[in-house]
């Protein structure tokens, strides 16, 4: 039936499906942001956004770069939980092209106005929530509409992001909103890809202990997560925030410690997601510290584990598995893909490290690694995005 409804398509296939531009663009632009915030970050370099350095950055990580992976991954499920025609062609260009004004219109918003740039970055997750409504809707596929939330959330907190930078000089709530809807986002999609990943492998090729299929723990574990979360946006120097923040990282542990990770070293497309999801319990875990011991555990170490770490070697671990599935090639990490997560992992931890280790070089070198990964990704997977199915 997919193969079916999708020859009625006969234009490019870069527009075939939402994964491909997005995946592609999306992985262009974390490359490309990295590669203007060192010198940003070193002063070498002034942006034309109202924002000042270190909100460009936070917000083209978590508001540019993470919804175009995100858009990129529902626009490719959605067909297949409603068996409709995806979303392809000239509707698909549109979310492109509002989603690069939205890059644009962020750079630039101190020539075009703070009020233009909000309303154009702004629109793309509400028109992504808008087309995946439709598709859900017009599928009677009702019990998915709940993706919407996290979607609808995301763009407010976007919305915040803007008018907060505008009326206090800096992000606050908002940032933190933003993150906390990425982590709760990988912690509900990992929960259902990791394990079931993870089985398929383990039945085919390593009999025995399998991952523990998703139960009453599970639902606990994210509801404890969602709340720590929650308190922390609002209260972030709270000592009950501190507390509920490091019993979700214990049941976020315990959680990746169910899913058998230990015995897929063999397979590194599976293994590099449970490497990435770990980086959730250390990010919150080194969050919870910095409530109760600031000067030693500073809060930028939790945030570089949840933002470099859990979103960024998590979407590439993601992006790399649906690319191969989705183009008909073979499920297999060759050598270049290992050295892209080898790159998104050391560019976690190098970043993570200097935020102990107040040095530039360990910076720049995270820097390096973060920019090695996405191009690396680019040219493993760019041609399998950019052409025609395989057969």
């Amino acid at each position: 039936m997919a193969i079916a409804r999708l020859r009625r398509y006969s234009g490019p296939a870069f527009l075939s499906y939402g994964f491909r531009p997005f995946f592609f663009l999306g992985s262009l632009y974390a490359a490309l942001s990295i590669l203007l915030w060192l010198p940003i970050y070193a002063g070498e370099l002034q942006a034309h956004s109202v924002f000042v350095p270190i909100d460009w950055h936070i917000h083209e990580m978590l508001f540019g770069y993470l919804p175009a992976i995100v858009t990129g991954f529902l626009l490719t499920a959605i067909p297949n939980w409603t068996g409709r025609l995806p979303v392809q062609g000239l509707p698909l260009l549109a979310l492109v092209v509002l989603w690069l004004a939205g890059r644009a219109a962020v750079f630039f918003s101190a020539d075009i106005g703070w009020q233009a740039a909000a309303v154009i970055d702004g629109s793309f997750l509400f028109a992504v929530a808008a087309a995946a409504a439709r598709e859900i809707i017009a599928g009677r596929n009702w019990r998915n509409l709940k993706v919407l939330l996290p979607l609808v959330v995301m763009a407010c907190a976007n919305g915040a992001f803007h008018i907060e930078a505008h009326v206090q000089g800096t992000s606050d709530i908002s940032r933190r909103l933003g993150m906390s809807v990425a982590i709760l986002l990988i912690s509900l999609i990992g929960g259902r890809i990791i394990p079931s990943f993870t089985r398929n492998w383990l039945v085919r090729e390593n009999p025995g202990r399998l991952p523990t299929p998703f139960d009453r723990f599970d639902i606990a574990s994210l509801t404890i997560s969602a709340i720590a979360l929650g308190v922390w946006t609002f209260a972030p120097d709270s000592d009950i925030s501190g507390l509920l923040l490091a019993a979700a990282a214990t049941s976020q542990a315990w959680r990746l410690a169910r899913w058998a990770g230990d015995r897929t070293l063999r397979d590194p497309l599976v293994l590099i997601l449970h490497l990435a999801y770990a980086f959730v319990p250390v990010g919150l875990w080194l969050i919870s510290a910095s409530i109760f011991m600031p000067a030693m555990v500073p809060i930028a170490a939790g945030l570089h584990a949840l933002g470099a770490g859990a979103v960024g070697s998590m979407t590439i671990a993601v992006m790399a598995r649906a690319t191969l599935g989705h183009t008909g090639r073979q499920l297999r990490a060759g050598p270049q893909a290992i050295v892209v997560f080898a790159a998104i992992l050391i560019a976690a931890m190098l970043r993570i490290l200097a935020v102990f280790i107040p040095y530039d070089g360990i910076v720049h070198a995270a820097g390096a690694a973060w920019i090695l990964a996405y191009v690396g990704f680019l040219l493993t997977y760019g041609m399998a995005l950019t052409t025609q199915k395989a057969r």
